[in-house]
């Protein structure tokens, strides 16, 4: 695959999850049922070994395994990709980038080393050397809320005046403050906010999200971030009722029941119930119970709508919108004119 340049890194990427048996194996049989269906849903990408991947609890035979399908499979089909190469470790997140860089992906991901926090000269000594292990592929910093060290737009800047190779960030946004502090970022990397915050973010200036909402239904997602390209208005209208129903029904997991976030991804692919993951994830860490999943998915018709897969990719007529919805001044489009498209089987 092709690396790609900053300015060709947009849309809505799906993160590959880890289908946990339960002796804690990877079933890779569903993996590569889960691959082949997100590159069937043109998502604009694929990343393996964000935070929803599990990478911190994969051996390294894991690592180059799981990878390694996945490159297989995206190269046949065209798909770009993206390889995590994050690690609490610098020397052995610096052997995932050399691994990944022999994958040939569209980017590489990394983390910056997570068990004392770094000094900006570390950051950027880090990054220069997996810049140089990584062959070419640019490399995409991947900085959530939980890393030891937490960086903001002067510290990106900073890295991008001393690091050429690097070419994203994945963040969690913030504010109009914070929106306006990053336009000087924008401009010069690729920088990816949550999914649920999408359409806002796109208004604002962000470039896309590698997407928990893609957890929940890639295909329909993607039919999201293709609107917000033709109609940001409606798309933004949808915002507003996913984030309802993250805030209601998904963030409770996390600020209350205290389950980790990449048991909150698995359980919403669970609810979305567009491939067989499952909601397990590895030791130590709480699974949410499978049986919970199905009874929100019950209710994800009315909550949610158009957003529950049922074995169907959504075909919209050419002289119509991606959602099927009023073109009249101030029509109220919602995410319930999902469900009213076309079908064709998968």
């Amino acid at each position: 695959m092709r690396p790609l340049a900053h300015a060709e890194i947009r849309g809505n990427w799906a993160t590959l999850m880890l289908p946990i048996e339960p002796d804690e194996g990877i079933g890779f049989s569903r993996l590569s049922d889960e691959i082949d269906r997100l590159i069937d849903f043109k998502v604009d990408g694929i990343y393996s070994n964000g935070t929803a991947g599990e990478f911190f609890t994969q051996t390294e035979e894991e690592f180059l395994l799981v990878n390694a399908l996945l490159a297989e499979k995206c190269e046949r089909a065209e798909m770009p990709f993206q390889v995590g190469a994050g690690h609490m470790s610098p020397q052995l997140a610096l052997r995932r980038v050399e691994a990944a860089r022999d994958l040939a992906p569209s980017a590489i991901q990394v983390i910056l080393p997570d068990w004392f926090p770094v000094t900006d000269g570390e950051a950027v000594r880090f990054l220069n050397r997996a810049a140089e292990l990584a062959g070419g592929v640019g490399l995409v910093l991947y900085n959530p809320p939980h890393a030891k060290r937490r960086l903001g737009s002067a510290d990106f800047l900073h890295l991008l005046d001393r690091v050429p190779s690097l070419v994203g960030m994945k963040v969690a946004d913030g504010g109009d403050e914070w929106y306006r502090e990053m336009r000087p970022v924008f401009a010069r990397a690729s920088v990816f906010v949550p999914g649920h915050h999408l359409a806002s973010g796109v208004r604002r200036g962000a470039h896309g999200a590698y997407s928990n909402v893609a957890c929940l239904s890639p295909l329909h997602a993607q039919r999201w971030w293709d609107l917000m390209r033709t109609d940001l208005p409606a798309a933004l209208e949808i915002e507003r009722e996913v984030r309802g129903f993250w805030e209601n029904f998904l963030d409770p997991y996390i600020s209350v029941r205290r389950h980790p976030n990449f048991a909150v991804d698995k359980f919403a692919a669970a609810v979305g119930n567009w491939a067989d993951i499952g909601t397990r994830v590895r030791f130590p860490y709480a699974s949410i119970d499978e049986k919970e999943a199905d009874a929100l998915r019950e209710r994800l018709p009315a909550l949610l709508p158009g957003f529950l897969y049922q074995g169907k990719i959504l075909t919209p007529p050419k002289d119509r919108g991606i959602f099927d919805a009023g073109r009249g001044a101030g029509a109220r489009r919602s995410s319930a004119t999902l469900s009213g498209e076309r079908q064709s089987e998968v």
